[in-house]
This record gives structure tokens, sequence and C-alpha cells, in this order.
């Protein structure tokens, strides 16, 4: 039985290509900045991004914690979403390494801080007051349904950012997955931001890592951070040789999972027992849940989808669930989904 994994796109598996170009790599000690093919890395995301520098990092949480480790000093504040990854997902690591104080605002339903909460979070020049330093936004914003910030949007948020003198920061895990849902290039999308994350073992497909991006000061800053927290690898241009295929390959057909999202919402949007969240999907997560004369919790559901039909997927809530598209999802696993959901609940 093959197993359909809608979990998360962090399930995703290397390409072939990868596998052969993580084979035949050359490598050398990146400690010392001599490894070429993260040397490659580095140089090809801060080119795709518009930045001066870039640093190959194990994780995105790694990569958003030496960001933040990086701009801020101990007892400064940022201004992040109460539904942010950094927040939510990242096990304090900001407050717990960092002595960083955060100030959680409320993401509206499409995913932004209204600029009004921003400015309010803004603290006055207080000894009493922590000293508000970073804004962080998050695109796609992952738990707000995988929605995208418009251009328009956060060149707003940029424009005050450099009004009142504060750092911008963008936890772009899904960066590339913004920009094929919207009219903007990625370059577009983080010009706004001192610093950018991404993600390269999500929807782009390789088997570690993530590239933090930001000028070249800030890079040699994150640099020594990076080493402080245990991330300094040796011959990784292993790992890199994948990242530069999901650059140069992968980032080019999110779309497609993209599409195939929406086919499979409009599959399950015909079954009498599911209740699609408004709006989704916008890229390649759907949100839903459980009508109201289905008795059973989502966790039998997800048990018995499993067992019965190999099919894996995310709970959110003890009636929702969370599904998402990768590479490794055909137009027969949507299929077979929105079978699988018909037999059970229909």
């Amino acid at each position: 039985m093959k197993i359909i994994d809608l979990r998360s796109d962090t399930v995703t598996l290397p390409t072939p290509a990868m596998r052969e170009a993580m084979a035949k790599a050359k490598v050398g000690d990146d400690v010392y900045g001599e490894d070429p093919t993260i040397n490659q890395l580095q140089e090809m995301s801060a080119e795709m991004l518009g930045k001066e520098a870039g640093l190959f990092v194990p994780s995105g949480t790694m990569g958003n914690l030496i960001a933040l480790l990086s701009h801020c000093g101990r007892g400064d504040e940022i201004i992040v979403g109460n539904k942010a990854h950094i927040f939510l997902h990242e096990a304090g690591g900001v407050s717990a390494l960092g002595g960083i104080h955060s100030h959680q605002i409320t993401n509206q339903n499409d995913g932004t801080l209204a600029l009004t909460d921003i400015k309010n979070a803004i603290r006055p020049s207080d000894a009493h007051a922590p000293i508000t330093k970073l804004v962080a936004l998050e695109n796609t914003q992952n738990s707000c349904g995988g929605i995208t910030l418009s251009q328009d949007y956060i060149n707003q948020v940029g424009d005050l950012a450099k009004e009142r003198g504060l750092i911008l920061h963008l936890d772009g895990a899904r960066v590339f997955n913004a920009a094929a849902a919207s009219t903007s290039t990625v370059k577009e999308l983080s010009s706004p931001f001192d610093s950018v994350t991404f993600c390269l073992s999500k929807g782009l497909c390789a088997p570690v890592g993530s590239v933090l991006c930001g000028s070249n000061k800030f890079i040699a800053k994150a640099h020594r951070i990076r080493k402080q927290l245990g991330g300094g690898m040796r011959q990784a241009g292993i790992l890199a040789s994948a990242g530069i295929i999901a650059l140069e390959e992968m980032s080019k057909r999110l779309s497609e999972d993209h599409e195939r999202a929406r086919t499979l919402a409009e599959g399950l949007a015909g079954v009498s027992g599911i209740v699609l969240d408004e709006g989704t999907p916008y890229t390649n997560m759907i949100f839903m849940s459980l009508a109201e004369h289905i008795e059973y919790p989502a966790e039998k559901i997800i048990a018995h989808m499993h067992k019965a039909r190999g099919i894996r997927i995310g709970m959110t809530g003890e009636r929702s669930f969370r599904l998402v598209l990768h590479y490794w999802i055909d137009d027969e696993d949507v299929k077979q989904v929105v079978d699988a959901f018909e037999e059970l609940l229909g």
C-alpha cells in the first residue's frame, strides 16, 4: 500500500536529481568557509532574494533564532504575530537563549498584523519598558491557512519599520510558495526585509537545511552565532548540493502543488461530513473541519485513514485537520483521498 502523506510538506524526500548531486558533490570544511558547494548555495540564495550574503543553516528554526540573536540584545523586544511560527513552534528559543522579550499581536484573518496594532505595540522611550527592536512577519502565514502576504502590505510594514527605526525580519519558510501564488518574485517579496530565512526542505524537497540572507555585516555576525548554537557543519556540501537543485528546479514547480490543492479542496467540498475553512486553499495547504453531524473526533478519523487507506493527515484541533500538498502527491493520490473521505464520511 502506498502511503499518501499529507501531514506536511516537511515529509518530502529528495528527488533523484538531488540524490545524484549529493553523491557527486564537491565538499570542503565549511567552518573554514572552504566548502565550494555551500558557498555556491549561499551566493545563489542571496542573489535570488536580492541580499548581499547568505548563510546555510540546519533548520528554519535555527535560522530565525540566529537572525533574532544577531539583531537583538538581551531585554530587547520583538513584535510578532500570535499565530507566528516564531511564537508558537520554536520552543521559546528567542527568550530562553536570547533573553529577547516578545510582544504578540493578533494576526488578522488575512495573516497580516494590522499597521495600527504594530504602531501601538512600539514602546515609548521609557526606562520601565523594553526597547522595541524588530518586527517579524511570516510569508506564507502557516497558521492562517498558508495565506500569502501581499507586496503592498509588506511594503507598508517596511515603510513603517524604517520610519520608526525598527529592523524587519521575514520568516520566509515558504516564501517561494508565496511567490508562486502572487505576481511578485521572491526578490520583490524579500525586498523590504533586513533579513530573511527560507526553507529548502519543505516544498523544495531538499533533505535538510534553510538559508538565512541579509547584509554582509549581518551575515558575518550570524555566522558567529551559528557556531555558538552548534550549527557549524563541516563537509556539508553534500546537503547543499540538494539545496541547489531545490532552487534551480523545485522552486519553479510549486504552482503545481497549489493547483492540486485546489482540485483536492473541490473534491472534499462535495463530502457532506467536511466543512472547508473559508478561502482554503490559498497555496498548498487545505484547512477543514468535521460537520456537526459527524460524532467521532478527528483523531479517530486520522487513525482510520492511516490504517485502512495509507493516508496520513494532520490534526489541528479536536475536530479539524490540515492537508498539505507537495511534490510527492500526484493526481491519483488526490482522487484516492477524496474517495476515502467520501467512503468514511459521505
